[in-house]
């Protein structure tokens, strides 16, 4: 018999809380990530009002410095704590691996020159398009379609453009290139980056519409990434016949594998939430894992650079948030983490490595406090632990402490 019933991650893509000790081995635009701090710097520097995160404990996560606009609970309703990443990255699949119970020790490839031109040619021949070779860079999404828009509406050429991550990314205007061509392209492209020296986590279609100066990209985005490399918790619960449920890209960052029960792309933050909630009150999930990303935070203001932004896109979650708890059934779980940084404030246009927050809930706790300072991994061994299913290659489980 579990103790949770049903257990809810729900993971604030780049909502990191400071840096990681092993920060300065990681470099954003030639400034190692060593003093980033997505939370902290959001809170000095624009302010930060997150009064329901902040009653379960997101206060109280020990640190050098104090969240400053966010305050401390003296009797806090949850459990709550900082956990550090082991693999060697600090991109979305790293992290979500790891959560997972993975254990990536050796990064997937990154292009900080452009892909090389084999690659392009290859793409070229398969699909009858010429590649923008000035677009073949790392690239702010929105950027490569302002400056690279208009000449694909006179030409119809791709934009194919990378950033800090291991992933290779086609922009494409919908009226130009069908959905169901870009798509075509990208799977494509999937098929020739799987090994080294071009092996990619993730192929990206960037679908956009609009007219110069006036682009938007759609919610047809699609991401193709490449499979675990081991089974994950995701997998040993499927495996064991649990329900899994994934809201927002987590079927595409595990490549559809452990997950039973797809509610589909979010278009936004709230449409996630609004998804969460649907699957949280379906009659037939009665036991098992539901698991959300919220992706907003990370690709509309921490690329950008947007600290205004990014706050306003934690007020509304933090707005939001009592709805989920309102959803949640007496033996329900809810754990709130993030998985890696991205400080809005800091140089380049990167993710940042840095620990994440965890916050955990639960109608049924009668206590609260702060959990040991683990890692990633942690929580997929937690879950594990729950379900009664074996745990990833990492990862100890924290569940006896919630009481």
């Amino acid at each position: 018999m579990p103790k949770f019933n049903r257990i809810h991650l729900v993971v604030l893509d780049s909502v990191g809380i400071g840096a990681a000790p092993d920060a300065n081995n990681f470099v954003n635009a030639g400034v190692p990530d060593g003093a980033s701090d997505t939370l902290g710097h959001i809170s000095k520097s624009v302010g930060l009002n997150v009064p329901n995160m902040a009653k379960i404990g997101l206060g109280n996560i020990e640190r050098e410095t104090s969240l400053k606009t966010v305050p401390t609970e003296a009797n806090p309703s949850g459990y709550y704590t900082k956990l550090e990443e082991v693999s060697l990255g600090k991109d979305t699949m790293t992290g979500h691996w790891e959560i997972m119970g993975l254990n990536i020790t050796e990064p997937f490839d990154t292009f900080w020159n452009g892909f090389p031109e084999e690659i392009l040619t290859k793409i070229e021949e398969f699909s009858g398009r010429k590649v923008i070779r000035e677009a073949n860079k790392p690239y702010s999404g929105t950027a490569v379609i302002d400056d690279f828009g208009p000449r694909q509406m006179e030409t119809g050429e791709l934009i194919i453009y990378t950033s800090a991550d291991p992933v290779l990314q086609i922009a494409a205007h919908e009226d130009i290139i069908p959905l169901d061509e870009l798509y075509r392209i990208c799977e494509y492209a999937r098929s020739i980056t799987l090994e080294r020296p071009a092996l990619l986590g993730r192929i990206i279609a960037r679908p956009y519409v609009g007219e110069p100066g006036n682009f938007t990209r759609t919610a047809n985005r699609r991401d193709l990434a490449v499979s675990p490399f081991a089974p994950t918790v995701l997998d040993k619960l499927n495996e064991a016949g649990i329900d899994t449920y994934s809201v927002g890209k987590i079927s595409d960052i595990f490549n559809g594998a452990g997950v039973n029960h797809d509610m589909g792309h979010n278009k936004s933050n709230s449409h996630g939430i609004d998804n969460l909630i649907k699957a949280m009150k379906s009659e037939d999930f009665k036991e098992g894992f539901s698991f959300t990303n919220l992706v907003d935070f990370d690709a509309l203001y921490g690329h950008r650079r947007d600290p205004h932004g990014y706050r306003d896109c934690l007020h509304e979650f933090d707005e939001r948030l009592p709805e989920i708890m309102a959803a949640m059934r007496e033996d329900d779980l809810l754990l709130i983490t993030a998985d890696h940084g991205n400080d809005p404030t800091y140089a380049g246009t990167d993710h940042t490595r840095e620990y994440i927050p965890l916050l955990a809930y639960s109608p049924s706790l009668k206590g609260n406090g702060h959990l040991p300072i683990g890692h990633f991994a942690d929580i997929s061994a937690t879950i594990a632990d729950n379900f009664g299913v074996d745990k990833a290659m990492i990862g100890e489980s924290f569940l006896d402490k919630l009481v």
